[in-house]
C-alpha cells in the first residue's frame, strides 16, 4: 500500500506534538553509534567480497590539452598487474554539483590537472598503485589556458541578478555606506572517508558498494554512464562518512570500479587516495565579492548591493550561489545583486558544505560591520534594525524567522556588551582580546522522499529507504518518528537506509535530508494509524499509542494477530515553496585574542544561536551545529585550496597541508536552539540544521579579530600574516 502528500498548503495540525510516546526531540545517542565506534559498521572499502581485484586510478599530469596514446604494455609485465582499463567512461566527469546531470566533457580532452584518465587493475592494492605509477601516457598540452579568475571575462548569470531602485543614488545620498570588497579561497569537502567502491556483477546485475549521498540520483547517472538500464543496479551504501557535497554525484572511482569489474568478470575495489580525492573531487570556488550598503542616519538600510565572481570548468552549469541569502535577509528597497562565473582549468567545482552563504554570508556580514561602526549602532542593534517584514525582493512572507530572538537571546547568553565598541580595549599579555558576532542564514530545501513502514505482527516495526546517513543521525531520527508515530520505542523500530532496492529516499544533501525522509516516514505511518484504529473502532484522530500498545486496549501484538501491516510513504514539495521564503536564521558570538607580534589568532569562545522549525533529536541537532561552527573557525583561519600558478596543479593535497580546525583550533563552544513550528517547512514542522551552523559564523570571529586589534581583513582565511599586513601602526 502507499500513502502520498503533496503539500501545497501549510500544515497546521503538529501532529507529532499530539503523540504519547515521549520520545520525538529526546537527546537519544545514535543508535549506529555503537556498530561505528567499535569497527563493525562496513563503510564502502570495508565489504568483504571474494575474488577482489584492486584497482589504482591513473590522473592527469598536464593541466588541458588531450590523451595521445596510453601504452599498457609499459606495465603489463609488472607483478600482479591484471589489465590497464582505458575505457572512455573513466574520464567522463560526472557533474557533481548537483546530482544528476549530465557529463560534460568529451572523453579524451583533459580539462584540469589531476583528471582521471585510466584504471590499472592488480591482485594487490600495492601492486595497483606502483603500476599506475609507472604507466606511461602521452599527452598533446594545449598552452594558455585561463587557470586564475583575475583577468578573465566572466558570465552574468541572469537568473541571479536583481536590480531594483537605484543603489548609486542611494550610495551617494546616504547617510553612511559600506563599500567592501572581500575575498574568500576556495575550500575542499575534506570528508573523513576517501570516495570509494567496491562493483561486482552477477550475470546482467550489478551490485556496488560506494560511499554515496544521493543513491536515488546516482543509480540514474551510473545506469546511463554504463548504457544499462536502473533495474540492473542495486547501489548500497549503508554506512558514509562524511560527504559535505563531494558525494552528491557519481565520481570516477563508481564508474571505474563498475567498468572494470565488467570487463575483467570479476568484482573490482577502486578507493581514491587522499590525495586523489582533493586532487580531482569537486572543490568549492574561490570567491571576490563586493558589497555596498546605504543606511540613514541611524543605520536602516535603503540600498543594498551585493556582486560576486565565481569560477567553474567550461561546460559546467553550476555556479556558487553566494547571493543566495543576500535576497531575502535584509531590507533595502534599492538592491542591485549580481552573480558571475570565470572560466578556469582546476577541477570541477560544485557543492561544499553549504554552498552559498558559507562565502556570501562571511562577506555580507563583514560590510554589515563596518556599516555598524560607520554609523555608530551596536552590531546586534544594526541587524535587528534591518530585519524585513517580508522578503524584500520577491514581497512574499517567511514561513517562519527565528532572526531577531536568536540575535536578543544568544547577545544575552553570549554577555554582549552593547556599549561602544573601539578596537584595542583589553590587553592580557601579548594578546589582543575581542569580540565580535554576525547574523546566520541558510535556505530551507525539502526534496521528494518516499519510505517503507512495515509493522511487524510481533510489535515491532521497520523503516526502509535508499536514503543516506552521511554521519549526520539519519537512522536515529527516522526512529524516533516512527517511534512516536507508532507508539513504540526506538529499540523497537529497525532501519535500513542506503539500498536502492529499498524505496527512493531524497538523498543527504542541502540540508533537506531529515525534514524530507522524515515527512516520507510521517505520512507512512498515518496510513498505519488509520489501519489500527479500524481494527480498534475508533478514528485515527483519537487514538493514542504508547509502549506498543493501544492506551486503554489492545498491544499492536495482539491486534495484527499474526499480520504484518506495510505502508509506503511519498512526501512530494508542492506550490507552497511559490507562496513563502523558508530559511533558517541564527546568529553567532565570538570572542577571540590575537597576538600582536605574530598575528596568531586564537578562538577564546563561541556561541550560536539558531531556529530551525522542530528540533527532532536535541542531541544529533546540537552536534550539527557545533560541526558547522566548527567549519566557520576553518573558513575564517585555516581553510584554502592553494593553485601552483604555472600549471594549475593542486599544491596542498592532503589534510597535512590543508588546514581543518582541530581539538586545539576548536574552545568553548555553545549552542542555544530556538524551537519553533514551521507549517510551511515540512508536515513534521522541521527545517534544516546541517549547513546553517556555518553560514555568518567566519564572520563573527573577522569581526572579533577588528575588535581586538584594530586589524580590519578582507581576505579569508585570516591567516597570522594577513593579521599582521592589517594591522593599524
Amino acid at each position: 500500500m502507499s500513502a502520498h502528500l503533496k503539500q501545497d498548503e501549510p500544515i497546521t495540525s503538529n501532529r507529532l506534538d499530539k503523540m504519547k510516546q515521549g520520545i520525538i526531540g529526546k537527546p537519544i545517542s545514535r543508535i549506529d553509534g555503537l556498530a561505528k565506534v567499535t569497527g563493525t559498521a562496513p563503510y564502502a572499502a570495508e565489504y568483504r567480497v571474494e575474488g577482489l581485484a584492486e584497482g589504482v586510478l591513473v590522473t592527469s599530469r598536464i593541466t588541458y590539452g588531450e590523451v595521445v596514446s596510453i601504452d599498457k604494455t609499459s606495465v603489463m609485465s609488472m607483478p600482479g598487474v591484471i589489465a590497464v582499463v582505458d575505457d572512455e567512461r573513466l574520464t567522463t566527469r560526472a557533474a557533481q554539483g548537483t546530482a544528476n546531470e549530465a557529463p560534460q566533457q568529451d572523453p579524451r580532452t583533459v580539462c584540469y590537472w589531476g583528471q582521471p584518465i585510466a584504471l590499472v587493475v592488480a591482485e594487490t592494492f600495492e601492486q595497483a598503485r606502483d603500476a599506475a605509477k609507472h604507466l606511461k601516457v602521452e599527452y598533446r598540452a594545449t598552452s594558455g589556458a585561463p587557470l586564475d579568475p583575475d583577468g578573465v571575462t566572466p558570465e552574468e548569470q541572469e537568473d541571479e541578478t536583481v536590480n531594483q531602485g537605484d543603489l548609486d543614488g542611494a550610495m551617494a545620498s546616504a547617510a553612511h555606506t559600506s563599500d567592501v570588497q572581500v575575498k574568500t579561497e576556495g575550500h575542499a569537502s575534506a570528508a573523513m572517508e576517501p570516495h570509494a567502491a567496491i562493483a561486482e556483477w552477477v550475470g546482467d546485475r550489478l551490485t556496488v558498494h560506494a560511499s554515496l549521498q544521493m543513491p536515488n540520483y546516482n543509480i540514474t547517472e551510473l545506469a546511463d554512464s554504463l548504457g544499462i538500464e536502473e533495474d540492473n543496479i542495486r547501489l548500497v551504501s549503508r554506512y558514509v562518512g562524511g560527504g559535505f557535497g563531494s558525494k552528491l554525484g557519481i565520481s570516477e572511482e563508481t564508474v571505474a570500479a563498475a567498468v572494470a569489474a565488467r570487463e575483467l568478470k570479476r568484482p573490482v575495489r577502486v578507493v581514491m587516495s587522499r590525495q586523489q580525492v582533493f586532487q580531482c573531487v569537486m572543490r568549492r570556488s574561490e570567491t571576490t565579492q563586493r558589497l555596498r550598503l546605504a543606511s540613514d542616519e541611524e543605520g536602516r538600510l535603503d540600498g543594498f548591493g551585493h556582486q560576486a565572481l565565481v569560477s567553474n570548468l567550461p561546460g559546467e552549469e553550476f555556479a556558487e550561489p553566494v547571493l543566495q541569502s543576500s535576497h531575502f535577509l535584509y531590507g533595502g528597497e534599492n538592491r542591485q545583486l549580481k552573480l558571475e562565473v570565470a572560466r578556469i582549468h582546476r577541477m570541477t567545482a560544485g557543492s561544499v558544505r553549504a554552498p552559498g552563504e558559507a562565502v556570501g554570508m562571511p562577506a555580507l556580514e563583514i560590510a554589515m560591520d563596518v556599516l555598524a561602526e560607520k554609523s555608530g549602532v551596536d552590531p546586534v542593534e544594526l541587524r535587528l534594525r534591518n530585519i524585513p517584514d517580508r522578503n524584500p525582493e520577491e514581497d512574499l512572507p517567511f514561513s517562519s524567522r527565528k532572526l531577531a530572538e536568536c540575535l536578543r537571546e544568544g547577545a544575552d547568553k553570549f554577555g554582549w556588551d552593547g556599549g561602544p565598541r573601539t578596537p584595542r580595549q583589553r590587553r592580557e599579555g601579548e594578546w589582543w582580546i575581542g569580540t565580535g558576532m554576525a547574523s546566520a542564514a541558510r535556505v530551507h530545501n525539502v526534496g521528494e522522499a518516499k519510505a517503507r513502514v512495515t509493522l511487524k505482527s510481533d510489535g515491532t516495526a521497520v523503516v526502509q529507504s535508499d536514503m543516506t546517513d552521511i554521519g549526520t543521525g539519519t537512522y536515529t531520527i527516522v526512529a524516533q518518528i516512527a517511534g512516536e508515530m507508532l507508539g513504540l520505542s526506538v529499540e523497537q523500530v529497525l532501519v535500513e537506509l542506503g539500498d536502492t532496492d529499498h524505496p527512493k529516499g531524497p538523498g543527504s544533501g542541502g540540508s533537506w535530508g531529515a525534514a524530507s525522509i522524515g515527512s516520507a516516514v510521517y505520512v507512512a505511518c498515518e496510513a498505519l494509524r488509520e489501519k489500527i484504529a479500524q481494527r480498534v473502532g475508533t478514528s485515527e484522530e483519537s487514538m493514542e499509542l504508547r509502549d506498543g500498545a493501544v492506551v486503554g486496549g489492545k498491544s499492536l501484538a495482539e491486534l495484527l494477530d499474526g499480520e504484518d501491516l506495510s505502508e509506503e510513504g511519498h512526501y512530494e514539495p508542492g506550490d507552497i515553496s511559490d507562496s513563502h521564503t523558508a530559511s533558517g536564521f541564527g546568529a553567532f558570538f565570538a570572542e577571540v585574542r590575537v597576538n600582536r607580534f605574530t598575528g596568531e589568532t586564537r578562538v577564546n569562545r563561541m556561541l550560536g544561536a539558531f531556529g530551525f522549525g522542530r528540533v527532532l533529536n536535541e542531541k544529533t541537532a546540537r552536534s550539527q551545529c557545533l560541526g558547522g561552527i566548527t567549519w566557520s573557525i576553518g573558513v575564517a583561519l585555516t581553510e584554502a585550496l592553494l593553485f601552483d600558478p604555472v600549471d594549475g596543479h593542486l599544491v596542498n593535497c592532503d589534510l597535512a597541508e590543508y588546514h581543518v580546525p582541530v581539538n586545539r583550533d576548536v574552545a568553548d563552544v555553545e549552542v542555544l536552539m530556538l524551537e519553533e513550528r514551521d507549517p510551511v517547512a515540512s508536515p513534521i514542522q522541521a527545517k534544516g540544521i546541517g549547513e546553517l551552523g556555518m553560514c555568518g559564523g567566519a564572520a563573527a570571529i573577522a569581526n572579533a579579530i577588528y575588535n581586538a586589534s584594530g586589524a580590519r581583513i578582507y581576505h579569508y582565511p585570516m591567516t597570522p600574516e594577513r593579521v599582521l599586513a592589517a594591522l593599524p601602526d
